[in-house]
């Protein structure tokens, strides 16, 4: 008896859902290769602290541009051909990047990788197809775990990859998400027919979206803290040389400890918290943290202070990323869920093109302290939001439920 309560308590992880999970963490390998890197990597062409920005914010607006409809289509022609044409163009635009030779091809490079970057939401998307919805929480916060997997493992290996050359670390990025698409093609399950096998077929009308109100309103609330959390990413440096006097690489140690618990909290807590509190209450209450730790990182000025902040950003968006992936894949409708999950990814999208530069200005015209206490105030109106719009409430059924 207590083997079957034992099992019943927490069912076996669908099958195809590790091979998903091994797809994202490599992908993000990738992706943790290059970002560290590509800022010095630009100065070499006479690339600007502007230029610099724009050539991040131009691989957000494509991925702005292009999730909602790379998703579409993965909601049309399935989830495996998409991630592969994902992972294929995430190789070209590595090798693009690592062969540039003048700026403009540079930026061509990074357009391409980030038209490609629909990958993660539609990886996200197959997970909500497997996952029935009470054990989604816990499989969002094992995927959100390869995110902290990637960003430990390649900043480390980019460093490596450096000792060869300035663009070794991109055609290395280029070969990991060359080897991801070939391994994808043969080992990646299909997953749509998951999504689609209990629900009635539905025809896709033109002018329809996907985008009900509360995923408008989840849209809403993951651009703010997106804006606050990438504030804080990329103006932290700045404050640990300006308060602390550390350089790269004590900014490269306090964002490793970010990363390992980021898989400690969302590949090994989440999920039992996910069941003990509900998703929904779990969300505020991430957001919640990510106002505390915004807030006391905009007055540290000692060390236990600064990395009570660090905790509390870490712990608050290893919940608070989960959360919000949950409840867009419970709230779209299945044969719309990869769609669903483009639209939150051009959310993020947007957030990530006007958090850093906003934040960089400020912290050169206002004050060091002035990102943060911005993006702490942010999070606290996207905690206003959560409770006006009920979303800290759990929603009486899911959409596979309610076309039975």
């Amino acid at each position: 008896m207590s083997t079957s309560k034992r099992t019943s308590s927490k069912p076996p992880i669908p099958k195809g859902f590790w091979t998903i999970w091994t797809t994202v963490a490599l992908d993000l390998i990738g992706f943790g290769i290059v970002v560290p890197i590509l800022a010095v990597y630009a100065e070499r062409f006479g690339a600007s602290g502007l230029t610099i920005g724009l050539l991040f914010a131009s691989f957000s607006a494509a991925q702005f541009l292009c999730a909602p409809l790379l998703g579409r289509l993965s909601d049309r022609i399935g989830r495996k051909p998409v991630i592969v044409i994902s992972l294929l163009g995430t190789a070209v635009g590595s090798f693009i990047t690592g062969a540039a030779g003048v700026l403009w091809v540079l930026f061509a490079g990074r357009i391409i990788d980030g038209a490609s970057g629909a990958s993660l939401s539609v990886a996200q998307a197959a997970v909500g197809d497997l996952a029935p919805p009470q054990e989604r929480p816990r499989l969002m916060g094992l995927l959100g775990a390869a995110f902290g997997v990637g960003f430990v493992i390649g900043p480390a290996i980019g460093g490596l990859a450096t000792l060869g050359g300035p663009h070794v670390p991109f055609y290395v990025a280029g070969v990991l998400a060359l080897a991801n698409a070939l391994v994808a093609i043969v080992r990646l399950p299909e997953t749509r027919s998951a999504a689609t096998d209990a629900t009635p077929s539905q025809p896709m009308r033109r002018g329809r979206h996907a985008a009900t109100p509360a995923l408008r309103q989840l849209a809403t609330i993951g651009f703010i803290t997106t804006v606050a959390f990438t504030a804080f990413e990329a103006t932290f440096s700045l404050l640990g040389r300006h308060r602390f006097g550390f350089g790269e690489r004590g900014s490269a140690f306090v964002f490793l400890g970010i990363g390992l618990l980021l898989v400690v909290i969302q590949g090994a807590l989440y999920g039992r918290l996910a069941k003990r509190f509900g998703v929904n209450a779990l969300y505020v209450g991430g957001v919640v943290l990510l106002v505390a730790g915004l807030a006391a990182t905009s007055v540290s000025t000692v060390w236990p202070l600064l990395i009570a902040a660090v905790v509390l950003l870490s712990v608050g968006q290893g919940v608070a990323s989960p959360s919000i992936s949950s409840l867009v894949s419970e709230v779209a409708p299945p044969e719309r869920r990869g769609e669903a999950m483009g639209f939150q990814q051009s959310a993020y999208a947007v957030g990530r093109i006007v958090g850093p530069p906003t934040a960089g200005w400020m912290f050169d015209h206002v004050g060091v302290w002035s990102p943060y206490a911005v993006a702490a105030g942010l999070c606290a109106v996207a905690v206003v939001l959560l409770l006006v719009w009920g979303l800290h409430r759990h929603r009486v059924s899911t959409p596979s439920k309610s076309h039975g």
